[in-house]
């Protein structure tokens, strides 16, 4: 079941690209990116790499934190609650089947979508700063949560009120659980990472709205429906989605500085001298002292 629901995951996701991709990124810029493609890679490898590792590390690490969260945990379940009370439910006295339907395809379907646009829409760009700094955003997003997911235990509404809470993404499609189950764990809510890193992809969008201004209506209007999705389907408190968002921010502005100073150091070091360089000079340097004493 979950190969099947990966499979239609993946075609949606394909459907959705090959409509965005001509019509955000344009021919042009595809094809330029074509005959650059070797060079762009190279340049973004350790960035690549990076965000590779952090994937795996949270893939196989995360059940083990998880496990080692139940001993060292502050669990915040009940104090959350009594903080928000049922303003959650409020979400769900709106029960029509298209609204499940279209929250639900935001969470599954346009999620994903989300992430994987920007980062092939960046890779075209002649400049790949902005490339670089969305997977370090990336990378910082996975990194700080599966660490405070470690620090923090949190049930969801759905878990806490199940009799007041219709689950209903898995009333409407069960065999979304199969899916769900994968990459999340129903004690790991806080921060929401679905809205962290949508709101990373707003973020971005804004931030290079003159390379692709038809994008950002898009990203901001997904960037929102996101986290408004996961409080819909029972999955997140509002705290979660307001801590997935400062998460956010101060991600995009991390991996900005990060990037922004590493590009001013590489500028630097090319009007640094080498190290045969120096040894030189130091040679010369001690000669004519030799010299002068003498």
């Amino acid at each position: 079941m979950l190969q099947e629901v990966l499979t239609e995951v993946a075609i949606v996701v394909t459907v959705m690209l090959a409509i965005a991709i001509p019509l955000f990124i344009g021919f042009g810029r595809i094809q330029q990116t074509w005959t650059e493609l070797r060079s762009r890679i190279r340049t973004s490898l350790p960035v690549i790499g990076l965000v590779v590792v952090v994937l795996l590390l949270n893939r196989y690490g995360r059940q083990t934190l998880t496990s080692l969260s139940r001993d060292y945990g502050w669990d915040m379940t009940s104090t959350f609650y009594e903080i928000e009370g049922e303003l959650i439910i409020w979400f769900q006295s709106y029960d029509y089947t298209p609204l499940i339907r279209f929250f639900s395809f935001i969470y599954i379907y346009a999620y994903v979508f989300l992430l994987v646009f920007p980062v092939l829409a960046y890779f075209a760009l002649s400049d790949n700063r902005p490339f670089r700094q969305l997977l370090t955003a990336y990378a910082l997003n996975y990194s700080i949560g599966i660490v405070i997911y470690f620090l923090v235990i949190a049930f969801g509404p759905r878990n806490v009120m199940p009799e007041m809470f219709d689950t209903v993404l898995y009333d409407f499609q069960p065999r979304y659980q199969h899916l769900t189950r994968e990459v999340n764990d129903y004690r790991n809510v806080f921060p929401s990472l679905h809205t962290s890193m949508a709101v990373t992809v707003g973020l971005f969008a804004v931030r290079t709205r003159d390379e692709y201004p038809k994008w950002v209506p898009v990203a901001l209007f997904l960037a929102i429906c996101v986290p408004v999705s996961t409080m819909y389907l029972g999955i997140h408190w509002a705290i979660d989605v307001v801590a997935g968002t400062i998460l956010a921010i101060f991600c995009v502005s991390t991996a900005v500085l990060v990037v922004n100073r590493w590009e001013l150091w590489k500028r630097c070091s090319e009007h640094l001298p080498t190290l045969e360089e120096l040894h030189g000079w130091l040679a010369e340097a001690w000669s004519t002292i030799r010299r002068a004493v003498r």
